[in-house]
């Protein structure tokens, strides 16, 4: 066998230029105790935490492969949960940035999550219609709901019943009970999709947006149906029914939701997205249009002073005197006469500067209101609102900007000392340092589409989409000169080989060279010389030219045109040299190794082609990409060479073997560019997701038939996201779905069996040999996974194994078993659970076993007594386990009684529940004062 040729690996070393992902939501956290100061937000597969005073990343979150696409910061504002377009749910730690909790069950990505208000629960909606609940305690699914026809969009957590309530675009609006899993009533008034929903006024109201500008909202009522039932939800569960077709049918439920009216926006469109504060007073919603409009739900108090002064104003219109009495009468009955233009208030819109994706918002102490916006040109703002001021105007308070551009990037490429980065897009040029990944200047230019650096580093040339050519002063972060070099774009500009000049191609069908001269700046008062171009000669061809190289040794230059062919010619007499023929369509991109042996093409038609230099023979034609290839740079002084295409992966290939080298991790939508830094040490890319994602060489090494068989591993994976079916158990529907993680899982569980098998087998063996010849013999050596475990016991062994199984993973792996390994586990389950050690991992592996496999369990004879053993054992530590949790709980409130009596203070008060009195009280007062004013 012949020697195997090895690579060193590019890795990521990070991202930059992406401020927020357009597919996520924005949310405010809360870190170093500070609220209102912090937002994450989704860039790509990461999520960024900007601290809005500074300007600056606070804190980065880091993902795997998948876009974010919702998160959603939990009530007690430790934990931050994250939705990717893979189905997959993440839960960060926001003090340690670890992952602490992840949950597979979702087939395509998700859309929406949500807290309950004790961050017990979290609730995840998906496109592939479902929606399911998780413990974030236990780590585990609680259920999957599944009756929406469309993708879900909006989940809204009850917060004083165990109520789910779902808004799809499938125009219904669904409610869950989460005791029974049913749908008990449904919303049906609606006439397109709906885009987002929000409670308000602690339940009180269900707001729903469509594809209209009118906000519907529904009355939520909890009647009680007979005078002894004091608790509506008592008999909840008693008299579910599926549907409700219309709400007037809706007569003996305890939860009633009647239409209460409409809030008409004032924005074009549909409704894109619809959020309320915590305390649910603020609304704000934003259609498509450059906008956020807000609402307000007024307490009960402020409703009734809007209704005296609006019944004042029409009495005035009809009368001109009215007596105390009918005044008295009329003020008596307001509680009857409230309507929603009483208590909704409209505040003023927030004016913004592009169109807006995602909104959050937090009111604050005296009715401030912060409200930050991510928008579509790649930027994060933060406006404040005074809630409690009639009319009062929105402030902004901060932009971040600097970090990145606001439209694609078209160009990126490096310095010759390999610390510095450009990229061009269409409104700037921005220069990045590469270390640090920090942007160090930004000038604003036109559509930019190539860039590259003057020798010297201190300048940078810069071909336009109108086809000037730009001479920018790094250093200050200026354009020195706008050269006319082209009548149309200039797709491409090159270094000579001996940097004295650069040659462009335009779409003017022809190729210039220019040298460079330092000319003397008649503007300035120091006459000081600037750097300036000349134009020395013309190569006119017969189409378009959309990329040009020059050969290192400085004599060939390779043009490619329109005409799918690239033409190349001698640089000094310009005569044609040699013609490649072969591509189909245009060749988008080309460049010659560093010692003029190959020259290698890239287009349109998804074709890698490698030709030689010496007779312009086509060695190899390799289908790259899926779609155009639209980069490609040889690695310096090798045959090794990347490739970037409009299917966004960046490809690393062999130029010898025409091997492909690897796949490294590339982008969400079109990759536009690539540059390879002169000591092929660092590799960066730019595409249609604005992100710069630049990869770097390790130390590892790299071995093709390791890397192919990895490929294809992850092609033939089973998480193709089918939902899982279990024979004979049709009622029995797993939030979760099969992953490799419960593969593996399962894997591990019977390689143990297997393993304690063989052990016990070897330990029978040993005591029988041993009784036969009355001596003392070693003891069988475990196992080497039991001793990588420290365990010493098949028991042990097997109790280790399920706990280092991830819980989200375990109903699945338990699942895959056979079920002669089923009744093994089932055995070793009842003297697990004498001993008192993970009782509640063993009645959850118990209680799943039973509900998966209870028929053949129960003709099972031998298992009965197993059975019962489970039970008694079960019921004895059950009891066990609450009694000790009980008596924690009332030592800890003992012990909490007594700090307060000797410290004179009180633990644990709730802010918002002394807020919230604090207000009342106000209220109180404030309606006092105006009592007396009225009958003075």
């Amino acid at each position: 066998m012949g020697l195997t040729k090895q690579y060193l690996r590019y890795v990521p070393a990070g991202n930059f230029n992406i401020i927020a992902s357009q597919p996520c939501n924005v949310c405010f956290v809360t870190l170093e105790g500070q609220e209102g100061r912090f937002v994450a937000v989704g860039a790509c597969e990461h999520i960024i935490i900007w601290d809005l005073r500074l300007g600056e990343k606070a804190q980065v979150l880091p993902g795997e492969k998948t876009v974010v696409t919702a998160i959603c910061a939990s009530p007690n504002k430790r934990h931050l949960a994250a939705g990717y377009s893979d189905g997959i749910v993440q839960i960060y730690d926001l003090k340690s940035a670890e992952v602490i909790s992840i949950f597979s069950g979702h087939r395509t990505e998700v859309t929406t999550l949500i807290y309950d208000s004790f961050g017990h629960k979290l609730a995840s909606g998906s496109k592939d219609t479902d929606i399911i609940v998780w413990d974030t305690v236990a780590e585990v699914g609680l259920c999957r709901l599944t009756g929406h026809k469309g993708p879900i969009t909006q989940l809204q957590f009850m917060t004083n019943h165990s109520i789910l309530i779902s808004g799809s675009k499938d125009s219904f609006v669904k409610f869950w009970d989460l005791d029974t899993q049913h749908c008990f009533k449904t919303l049906t008034g609606h006439q397109t999709e709906i885009w987002s929903i929000a409670l308000m006024k602690d339940d009180q109201y269900l707001v729903t947006g469509c594809g209209d500008a009118e906000l519907r909202v529904y009355k939520i009522v909890f009647r009680d149906p007979d005078s002894e039932n004091k608790n509506p939800l008592e008999n909840l569960t008693s008299r579910l029914e599926l549907t409700y077709l219309d709400d007037a049918d809706d007569t003996t439920h305890p939860l009633q939701c009647n239409k209460a009216g409409s809030l008409l926006r004032g924005g074009r469109g549909r409704v894109i997205s619809m959020f309320s504060d915590a305390s649910g007073q603020i609304l704000g919603c934003h259609g498509t249009d450059m906008q956020i409009e807000l609402f307000q739900f007024l307490f009960d108090e402020d409703a009734k002073v809007r209704l005296k002064k609006r019944l004042k104003k029409e009495k005035k219109k009809t009368k001109s005197d009215e007596s105390m009495e009918e005044d008295q009468e009329t003020h008596a009955d307001l509680n009857t006469q409230l309507s929603l233009r009483d208590e909704v208030k409209r505040l003023t819109s927030i004016k913004l500067s592009d169109k807006p994706k995602s909104f959050d918002l937090v009111l604050g102490n005296g009715g401030e209101l912060r409200v930050t916006v991510t928008l579509s040109n790649n930027a994060v703002e933060l406006f404040t609102i005074n809630s409690s001021i009639k009319d009062s105007e929105s402030k902004h308070l901060r932009s971040i900007l600097n970090h990145g551009h606001r439209t694609e990037m078209r160009s990126v490429c490096f310095s010759s000392d390999n610390l510095a980065i450009v990229s061009g897009s269409a409104e700037s040029i921005k220069l990045w340092n590469r270390p640090s990944q920090a942007c160090l200047r930004t000038i604003n230019t036109d559509y930019i589409l190539s860039t590259v650096f003057a020798p010297g580093d201190r300048h940078l040339l810069a071909g336009l989409k109108n086809g000037k050519l730009l001479i920018i002063d790094i250093s200050i972060g200026e354009i020195l000169e706008e050269i006319p070099a082209h009548t149309n774009e200039l797709w491409a500009v090159t270094l000579t080989p001996d940097l004295r000049g650069c040659v462009t191609g335009g779409g003017d069908n022809t190729v210039k060279f220019w040298q460079f001269e330092l000319i003397v700046d008649e503007q300035s008062e120091s006459k000081a010389k600037v750097l300036s171009l000349i134009h020395t000669r013309t190569l006119k061809l017969e189409d378009t030219v959309l990329c040009l190289k020059m050969s290192p040794n400085g004599k060939f230059i390779a043009v490619g045109l329109l005409d799918s062919t690239v033409k190349i010619f001698f640089v000094d007499t310009l005569k044609f040299y040699l013609s490649l023929y072969g591509h189909k369509l245009p060749v988008l991109c080309l460049d010659i190794s560093s010692d003029c042996a190959l020259i290698a093409t890239g287009s349109a038609d998804r074709n890698v082609k490698i030709w030689g230099m010496d007779f312009g023979d086509c060695h190899k034609s390799i289908f790259a990409h899926d779609d155009s290839v639209t980069g490609l740079q040889f690695v310096p002084k090798t045959h090794y060479f990347f490739t970037c295409g409009k299917d966004g992966k960046v490809k690393e290939w062999d130029g010898d073997t025409y091997d492909k080298i690897m796949t490294l991790q590339g982008h969400v939508g079109e990759a536009r560019a690539l540059a390879v830094s002169p000591n092929g040490q660092h590799v960066v890319s730019c595409g249609a997701d604005r992100v710069l994602r630049m990869y770097e060489r390790s130390d590892q090494i790299l071995v093709l038939e390791d890397e192919q068989e990895e490929e294809r591993a992850q092609q033939e994976e089973l998480a193709t996201g089918e939902q899982t079916i279990i024979p004979g158990q049709p009622g029995l529907n797993l939030p979760s779905k099969k992953t490799v993680g419960s593969e593996r899982a399962a894997e591990s569980i019977l390689e143990c069996l297997e393993l304690c098998e063989k052990y016990i087998e070897q330990l029978a063996e040993h005591s029988a040999i041993q009784a036969a010849s009355s001596q003392t013999l070693p003891v069988p050596v475990p196992p080497p996974l039991m001793l990588a475990l420290q365990v010493s016991t098949p028991d042990d062994f097997l109790l280790e194994t399920m706990k280092r199984i991830r819980p989200s993973d375990l109903e699945e792996a338990l699942l895959i078993l056979p079920f002669a390994s089923v009744c093994e586990i089932l055995q070793v389950l009842p003297n697990l659970m004498a001993r008192g050690d993970q009782t509640e991992l063993i009645c959850k592996i118990s209680m799943f076993l039973l509900k998966l496999h209870y028929a053949p369990i129960v003709a099972n004879h031998s298992l009965l007594g197993t059975l019962e053993k489970l039970m008694k054992f079960g019921n004895e530590k059950v009891k066990e386990l609450r009694d000790l949790v009980g008596y924690n709980y009332y030592g800890m409130q003992f012990i909490q009684r007594e700090v307060e009596t000797s410290e004179g203070v009180q633990l644990f008060r709730d802010a918002t529940i002394e807020k919230n009195k604090s207000n009342k009280r106000r209220k109180q007062r404030e309606k006092l004062k105006r009592s007396i004013m009225v009958l003075s």
